[in-house]
């Protein structure tokens, strides 16, 4: 099934999709909804789609962020002399703060950054809490799967980097669009045999396949499972090739005010957000220029 936190009448719900229908669900919100062990029964109230404004589908207590998974995008660091070994197994954690849903804008910072990049993951939500398990036992842990669109300022990035560790580049405010909803494990027989694509105003930029993760989620899952999940904690499995900043033309390609990005997994979804500048998203222009 999938399960979207939509708006309709008051605070956002969690809810059932089938088809162009929403079947709203009897808990506060879809984190609780992962809390009580997605045992919530529905309340009877329907909410046409078209009625609804869609949300991200969860704010989690957790978001562990995967990065180096896709050696093609390692790979594709070769071509401009990155600054930066991209290793395996990086790991560091999401601000929550920073998730939009489906067609909620990313304001760009112009006042930090001017080279804005876009990055298309396959994000996993736990389904419940648990540490110290092996890759046999993460089947039991996986609750859905979303799509991630890790928003990324590669000139901050590069900056962080030199002390080996990064984060504020991928955590300001409005970085993290995550959606349209949550599509359960019943519905995905296999999910590292999907499609994936980003698209920027139409345009392919990113085209790949989950089977080209070089670590598989049952073993990413175990690999974190230390640091202690919680339900309805949101795990990303990494990128793939083809942002902008790997590029030889990286300059011609980051990001803008006025595009649309399109973020596409195979019996997911597509997460569509909108670009708009610091003066159309808070009112005033942006503030001086901060070499962060």
């Amino acid at each position: 099934m999938k399960l979207v936190t939509f708006e309709h009448v008051g605070a956002p719900k969690p809810g059932v999709l089938e088809e162009e229908s929403i079947h709203v669900l009897d808990a506060p919100t879809m984190l609780a909804y992962y809390e009580g062990g997605m045992s919530a029964a529905r309340t009877g109230e329907v909410v046409s789609l078209a009625d609804a404004v869609v949300k991200a589908p969860i704010i989690p207590r957790k978001f562990f962020h995967t990065a180096g998974n896709f050696r093609e995008h390692e790979d594709d660091s070769k071509q401009v002399d990155w600054s930066h070994e991209i290793a395996p197994w990086i790991v560091f954690f999401q601000n929550v703060d920073a998730i939009v849903g489906p067609d909620e804008p990313l304001i760009y910072p112009e006042h930090l950054t001017d080279e804005l990049d876009y990055e298309l993951e396959l994000a996993v939500i736990i389904k419940k809490s648990g540490k110290f398990f092996g890759p046999e036992e993460a089947a039991d842990y996986i609750g859905g799967y979303v799509i991630f669109n890790d928003i990324t300022a590669r000139d901050i990035q590069r900056r962080e980097m030199r002390s080996g560790v990064f984060s504020f580049c991928k955590a300001i405010d409005t970085f993290c669009p995550l959606g349209p909803w949550i599509v359960t494990p019943d519905e995905i027989s296999d999910p590292h045999d999907l499609k994936m694509e980003l698209r920027v105003n139409g345009e392919a930029r990113q085209q790949s396949h989950s089977g080209n993760m070089s670590v598989k989620i049952p073993e990413i899952i175990s690999h974190y499972s230390p640091l202690g999940y919680s339900a309805g904690d949101v795990l990303s499995t990494g990128t793939v090739s083809g942002v902008a900043g790997f590029s030889p033309d990286a300059a011609s390609l980051y990001l803008k005010p006025g595009d649309v990005m399109e973020a596409e997994i195979e019996n997911v979804g597509v997460l569509r957000t909108p670009v708009i500048s610091w003066q159309e998203g808070h009112g005033e222009p942006a503030r001086e220029r901060i070499r962060w």
